[in-house]
C-alpha cells in the first residue's frame, strides 16, 4: 500500500547532492584587509591563502577501552575524526551490572582520552528501552523500586558528568522497545528527558533508533518516529506529565545497499519536527570493499547535503574492532582500504582552501564551508595571520580584518 520505486543513478544523484551541498554548507565571504589610512591600497596585490582549520559539521566515531590502546586506531582517530561516542562504557548495564556496584572507571578513562585529544563526546546511552538490553536485576524490580532506580541512575550519571557530554541518548530505541513505559507508564520516557534536562541543562537530549533510514521496518518508519517525538514533547501518550525537552533526533545507520532517495525521503520527513538530526551509529556493511566505498559515499553525501543533519558518527572503522563485519575502513595492520580512502576524500572535499591576491580595495573573496579559518597575507614586508569563523547564513559574510604594515 506504500510501495515507492526509485531509479538509481548515482552519478546523477551525486551531481545533485554537490549542488545541494554548495547551498546548504557554504557561504560567500569577503575579507577586507585595512586598518590605518592607506593600508588597504598599499596591500593591493598581496597574496592570500585561506585555510579551513575546523568544520562546523562534525564527523566522529565510537571508541572503547580496547581500541584506544591500539596506536594505529588512535592515529587514524585523532587525525580524521572530530567527535567520539563510547561504544558500551556509559550504558547502565556496564556502569551498574550488579545493583549498587557502580563502575565509572571505564567511562572516566575514555572521557579523559577524549579531553586530552580535544574531542567532544556524545553520551550513549542513559537508558535502553529494549527488554533484551536491560540487566536482570533491573528487570526483577517492582514498580516502586524500579522508579527509584531510574531516578538513581539519572542523578548518579548526570550529576557526575554534568558539562562533559554534549549530547545524551536518553532512552535508546523506543521504536523497538517499551520496557520502562510498560513498567512505569507512558510518561516514563518524558520524565527521563525532563530530569536529564534539569540535571545537565547544557546537554542536548536525543531520541535514538535504528532502521529508520532503511525503509524496510514497519516499526521504524519516519512517520512513527515523528509521532514518538511529538508524544514526548506532549509528555507521554496523554500529554499530562509535562513536555520533554527533546533536543535532537538520532538515526542509527547500520545499513547495507543504501538507497540515497530513501535516505533523503526519511530525512525530509524527520525535518518537519524542526529538530536537528544526527546519524549516530553509521556502518555500511559490504564484503566487496569497492562497493562498500560506494555505499558509504551514498550515505555520507545524503547526510551532508541535507540541511537538517548536523553531524555523523561512525560505529567504528577498524578491522576486527567493530560490531559489524565487512564495514571497516582501516585494515587490521593499519592500512587504509578503498572505503577509508573514499571517506578521507570526502573530508578533503568538504574543506575549503582558497588562494589568490588582494584587489585594489584590499579585499579577498571566496566561497567556503562553514567552520573556522586562518587567513595568511603575504606582503613585501612579511606575513600576517588572522583567524575568523564562517557560520551558517543565507547572506554573504563581510569581515574587516585590520592589518598594520
Amino acid at each position: 500500500m506504500d510501495l515507492r520505486v526509485f531509479a538509481e543513478d548515482r552519478k546523477a544523484r551525486f551531481k545533485q547532492l554537490r549542488e545541494k551541498t554548495d547551498k546548504v554548507r557554504k557561504r560567500d565571504v569577503v575579507l577586507k584587509f585595512g586598518g590605518a589610512a592607506g593600508v588597504a591600497a598599499s596591500m593591493s596585490g598581496a597574496t592570500v591563502r585561506v585555510v579551513q582549520m575546523d568544520a562546523a559539521f562534525p564527523l566522529g566515531t565510537c571508541i572503547n577501552g580496547s581500541v584506544i590502546q591500539d596506536p594505529s586506531f588512535v592515529d587514524f582517530f585523532t587525525n580524521n575524526f572530530d567527535w567520539a561516542v563510547f561504544e558500551n562504557e556509559l550504558k547502565w548495564y556496564w556502569t551498574e551490572a550488579q545493583r549498587g556496584q557502580l563502575n565509572y572507571r571505564d567511562a572516566d578513562a575514555l572521557l579523559d582520552f577524549c579531553e586530552r585529544h580535544g574531542k567532544p563526546a556524545r553520551g550513549h546511552c542513559i537508558f535502553w528501552a529494549v527488554d533484551g538490553d536491560v540487566q536482570q536485576w533491573v528487570k526483577d524490580l517492582g514498580r516502586d523500586d524500579l522508579a527509584s532506580a531510574v531516578h538513581g541512575r539519572l542523578n548518579g550519571l548526570l550529576s557526575r558528568y554534568a558539562g562533559h557530554f554534549r549530547h545524551y541518548d536518553v532512552n535508546n530505541e523506543m521504536l523497538h522497545g517499551r520496557f520502562y513505559r510498560d513498567r512505569l507508564g507512558d510518561d516514563a520516557a518524558a520524565l527521563m528527558f525532563r530530569e536529564a534536562a534539569r540535571l545537565d541543562p547544557a546537554a542536548q537530549l536525543f531520541v535514538n533508533d535504528y532502521n529508520v533510514l532503511r525503509g524496510n521496518d514497519p516499526n521504524a518508519t519516519p512517520e512513527k518516529y515523528v509521532e514518538l517525538v511529538d508524544a514526548l514533547r506532549r509528555g507521554g501518550a496523554g500529554g499530562g506529565g509535562g513536555g520533554a525537552a527533546v533536543g535532537g533526533i538520532g538515526l542509527q545507520g547500520h545499513v547495507s545497499n543504501p538507497s540515497g532517495e530513501v535516505i533523503c525521503d526519511a530525512l525530509d520527513r524527520l525535518a518537519t519536527t524542526g529538530l536537528p538530526v544526527w546519524i549516530t551509529e553509521l556502518d555500511v556493511s559490504e564484503a566487496d570493499v569497492s562497493l562498500r566505498a560506494d555505499d558509504l559515499e551514498v550515505v555520507l553525501r545524503e547526510a551532508y547535503a541535507h540541511p537538517a543533519v548536523e553531524g555523523v558518527m561512525l560505529w567504528g572503522f577498524m578491522q576486527g574492532l567493530m560490531w559489524r563485519q565487512d564495514a571497516y575502513l582501516v585494515d587490521a595492520d593499519g592500512a587504509i582500504n578503498e572505503a577509508g580512502r573514499r571517506f578521507l576524500q570526502l573530508r578533503r572535499e568538504w574543506r575549503s582552501d582558497a588562494r589568490g591576491t588582494l584587489d585594489v580595495d584590499g579585499h579577498f573573496r571566496f566561497r567556503g564551508y562553514h567552520g573556522t579559518y586562518v587567513a595568511q597575507v603575504t606582503t613585501a614586508t612579511g606575513k600576517m595571520l588572522r583567524t575568523f569563523t564562517v557560520d551558517e547564513r543565507d547572506s554573504s559574510l563581510e569581515l574587516d580584518l585590520d592589518m598594520e604594515i
